[in-house]
């Protein structure tokens, strides 16, 4: 349920600001708007304006629109009144401003979203390197455990977020990534990761993988905090309080290695010994398939508590001023590496199968929220970001599209013919449709 609510208050967010940018625009350069819609269908609660505009929340909460006083849309003629506050009666300048008017309040939104985050901050693990993969890209550079990593091809990076969106701009690339640590003794180092053809056509590509490190978590207590509802821990007789000690008669002290025998463990049945008031116990588990993910995790169902030494975490904030540029910077390189995984699509560096349609984009909405409000400000923000790029593809039935037909007018200084508009819209659709149903499949896919 929380999936499905946190996708409908995100994109009816992101609709609303994005059409409420045409709106804005389109009043201020004098243009009749009929309608102002969030959705799609029947009405489901309609309103005026003094100005005559309706406003309409629709059945369907898959976009909306802005209809604005039009002459090819007009079935009658319009009265002759009316023409100097028809959009097509515009200058081309002003009808730009209109269109790109969308996107950019997509942007603006980032920007702001991205500035809550900022100002609001959290406490992040420091992205230290906990183990190094060997003859992995990362040990024939040198890289060792414990690194702190400070920057990536010389951009600052202060979180692990920070650093995997430094190195997915460098999917389907040769040369090298400079990776600059801080070791133990405090002495930065900048050293130098040959890719070849990094990750390039990778399903799903994981860049700390790629490159082979693993970041540091310290050991935690295998100490049972809670217990799923009808979980195979619940039904092999476990409880909240119960000390793990061993798998499959193999002693085990630490959580992570439990957990990671139990991930690659999907529907097996698996020995675990425990410690319940001070005695021991053995239960058979049989393990099920952890819902939800792309591929067969073993699933057992229960929760630990883990404890982070506080010289291994950092809080990561900004004051209100210092956010802005932040704010500014995020919403730029974000649209930026955008652009560049659509161009890397292209040319085969990145995998199409990395596009996501609307299935996807419903589970990482439910996940932000349930990871907490900075969380789903962090998604909003982003999926701004990719919204309003979007928006600006060149592509007829997209915003993009319109500005493309408008930046011809301005070369040619007359508009492109209404047949051949007709006939890229047409193309534009059946392109959409496609994109759609390829990104829906790529869902389906890694259900």
């Amino acid at each position: 349920m929380s999936m499905l609510l946190g996708a409908l208050v995100a994109l009816g967010v992101l609709v609303t600001f994005h059409e409420f940018g045409h709106f804005w625009v389109a009043r201020r350069c004098g243009v009749e708007v009929i309608r102002f819609s969030i959705g799609f269908g029947k009405p489901l609660l309609r309103w005026h304006d003094k100005y005559g505009t309706e406003f309409v929340i629709a059945m369907i909460p898959l976009g909306g629109y802005v209809k604005m006083l039009d002459e090819r849309e007009e079935e009658a003629a319009i009265p002759e009144y009316k023409l100097p506050f028809a959009f097509n009666r515009k200058p081309v300048g002003q009808r730009i401003a209109i269109v790109a008017a969308g996107p950019i309040a997509n942007f603006i939104l980032a920007v702001i979203l991205f500035w809550l985050v900022a100002l609001i901050g959290s406490k992040e693990p420091i992205p230290i390197i906990g183990k190094v993969v060997p003859e992995s890209i990362a040990a024939v550079s040198g890289l060792k455990p414990l690194d702190e990593i400070v920057a990536i091809d010389g951009v600052k990076t202060v979180t692990w977020g920070d650093i995997a969106f430094q190195l997915f701009g460098r999917l389907g690339e040769t040369g090298n990534i400079a990776v600059t640590v801080k070791d133990q003794q405090l002495v930065e180092k900048t050293y130098q990761l040959a890719i070849n053809n990094w990750l390039r056509g990778a399903d799903k590509p994981n860049p700390f993988h790629g490159i082979g490190i693993e970041a540091y978590r310290p050991p935690i207590k295998p100490e049972l905090v809670a217990i799923a509802q009808d979980s195979p821990a619940e039904r092999a007789g476990l409880k909240a309080g119960d000390l793990l000690i061993s798998l499959n008669g193999t002693p085990v002290a630490d959580w992570l290695t439990f957990s990671e025998i139990i991930q690659q463990s999907p529907n097996q049945v698996v020995t675990v010994g425990y410690l319940r008031a001070g005695q021991s116990y053995t239960t058979s588990v049989a393990l099920a398939t952890f819902p939800d993910v792309a591929k067969k995790i073993g699933y057992i169902g229960v929760e630990v508590k883990a404890v982070w030494p506080e010289d291994k975490l950092r809080r990561v904030n900004y004051g209100p001023l210092v956010a802005i540029p932040k704010a500014l910077h995020q919403t730029w390189s974000f649209s930026v590496l955008t652009l560049s995984a659509i161009k890397k699509m292209f040319s085969g560096e990145m995998s199409v199968k990395n596009l996501s349609g609307p299935i996807t984009i419903v589970k990482v909405a439910g996940s932000s929220v349930e990871s907490g409000f900075t969380s789903f400000l962090m998604f909003l923000a982003l999926f701004s970001v990719s919204l309003g790029v979007f928006n600006l593809l060149p592509i007829p039935v997209l915003d993009g599209g319109h500005l493309l037909f408008y930046m011809i007018e301005l070369v040619r200084r007359r508009p492109v013919s209404e047949q051949v508009q007709g006939v890229a819209l047409q193309l534009g659709v059946f392109l959409m449709i496609a994109i759609m149903l390829f990104a829906i499949m790529n869902d389906l896919n890694w259900l």
